[in-house]
C-alpha cells in the first residue's frame, strides 16, 4: 500500500469519494542510539518506491496525557509515494491488485497477510481509522481466496489473520526487489 499526498490523491481519476480527511496511523519511538540502524533498515525497504517527508503527527484523543511529548504535534518520518518516482504505479483495477497481491510474496512473507493485517491494523487504531480502499481488497480477497479452495475440495477454515513471519534484511535494494516481485 502506498501513502501519497492529498493534493495528488484529489487529481486520481479513481479515486475513493468517502475518503477520510486524516490519515491514520501508528508513530514509533526510536530509542536514539538505534535510530540510524532504524533508518538504514527502512531505507532500503522503502526507499526504492518512496520518498522521506517530515509530517505532523497528532497523537489519538484519550492518551495518557504523562506518556506524550510537551509539545504536540509530533515531528515524524514517514515514507510516501510521488508520481514522480519510478516504482510508483498510480492508478489500478482493484481486481487486478488483488490477483498480483494473491500470488506474491515479498520479504515480511505472503502479501495476503500483508493486506488482512494492515486491514486489522486501521480498524484496530479507532473507530473511524478504516480504510475503504484497504477493505474493498481485503474483501475482494477473501472472494479469491475461498473460490480457490472450492476450486480444491478444500473444507478448511480461511485464515484471515497475518501469519508470523521471520524478518530478515535483504542483502541489496536489487535482492529486495527480486523477492518482491510477483511469483
Amino acid at each position: 500500500m502506498t501513502l501519497i499526498e492529498r493534493s495528488y490523491w484529489e487529481q486520481l481519476t479513481d479515486h475513493h469519494d468517502s475518503a477520510a480527511d486524516r490519515v491514520w496511523g501508528v508513530a514509533y519511538r526510536i530509542i536514539p542510539d538505534h535510530v540510524a540502524e532504524v533508518k538504514d533498515y527502512l531505507d532500503i525497504r522503502e526507499i526504492n518506491g518512496y520518498t522521506i517527508h517530515y509530517t505532523p503527527f497528532r497523537p489519538a484523543p484519550g492518551l495518557d496525557p504523562a506518556t506524550l511529548p510537551r509539545r504536540l504535534p509530533i515531528r515524524t518520518l514517514v515514507y510516501i509515494g510521488t508520481p514522480e518516482n519510478e516504482q510508483f504505479v498510480g492508478p489500478e483495477d482493484p481486481q487486478q491488485v488483488v490477483d498480483v497481491i494473491y500470488r506474491s510474496h515479498g520479504p515480511s512473507g505472503p502479501n495476503p497477510d500483508y493486506l488482512f493485517g494492515l486491514e486489522k491494523a486501521l480498524d484496530d487504531l479507532s473507530p473511524e481509522s478504516g480504510d475503504q480502499h484497504v477493505t474493498d481488497l481485503s474483501h475482494r480477497l477473501r472472494e479469491i481466496m475461498a473460490s480457490r479452495r472450492l476450486e480444491k475440495g478444500s473444507l478448511e477454515p480461511a485464515s484471515d489473520s497475518p501469519q508470523q513471519h521471520h524478518f530478515r534484511r535483504a542483502a541489496s535494494i536489487d535482492e529486495q526487489e527480486e523477492t518482491e516481485k510477483t511469483s
